[in-house]
């Protein structure tokens, strides 16, 4: 039951155990239900639950011993830091690896106080499910894809005013010409949005 914890956490994903490290939620998964099953089952004993309990603290130092000596093992059961957002674009093969809505990532963007992805130098996940963001300077902030609420609601496939626009998938931005949009060279889909070059404000 325990190797089963680990592996429906592992599963389920960093998002799934925010905050906590995925042993730390083990433990409390696997000694709650040790707890719980005497206290709602007379026919569970106190004992066989001490020993649950014990077996359960056994198995979480031994795994913590291993992972503290084996990087590669500790990278397979609790996961790496992975770049999400790479100079002011999604590395979109990382950003399809980890289940994690754009809305929900957009929220936790703009709480940090970011309007567009142009000021993001680089945003990582942790392993903890947490995200890190580094940002551009603000000389260096670029035109990016903006994140702020309904600013994806109108996308566009042709261009009616020259300026800086951002792919809606990707935010692979450039300057556009009036006329057909064309394809995103970086994803190839073919939906933009006005760029934004807002500063944070902090």
């Amino acid at each position: 039951m325990f190797l089963t914890i680990v592996i429906g956490l592992r599963v389920l994903g960093k998002r799934g155990v925010k905050q906590l490290s995925i042993f730390e939620l083990v433990v409390i998964i696997g000694l709650g239900s040790a707890a719980g099953d005497p206290m709602f089952n007379k026919d569970v004993g106190i004992v066989s639950s001490i020993v649950v309990f014990i077996v359960i603290i056994l198995l979480y130092l031994i795994v913590t011993y291993l992972i503290a000596k084996n990087k590669k093992l500790e990278q397979l059961i609790e996961g790496k830091p992975i770049c999400l957002i790479e100079e002011g674009e999604f590395s979109i093969e990382n950003f399809k690896k980890e289940n994690l809505g754009s809305d929900e990532f957009f929220a936790e963007l703009r709480l940090k106080g970011i309007s567009q992805l142009g000021q993001i130098e680089k945003a990582i996940e942790e392993s903890s499910g947490e995200i890190s963001v580094f940002y551009f300077e603000d000389k260096d902030v670029k035109y990016g894809l903006p994140i702020m609420p309904d600013s994806l609601d109108h996308p566009l496939k042709n261009i009616i005013q020259e300026a800086h626009y951002s792919c809606t998938f990707c935010g692979f931005t450039e300057e556009k010409q009036i006329g057909n949009a064309g394809n995103c060279k970086k994803c190839k889909k073919d939906e933009w949005i006005l760029a934004s070059n807002k500063k944070r404000i902090t």
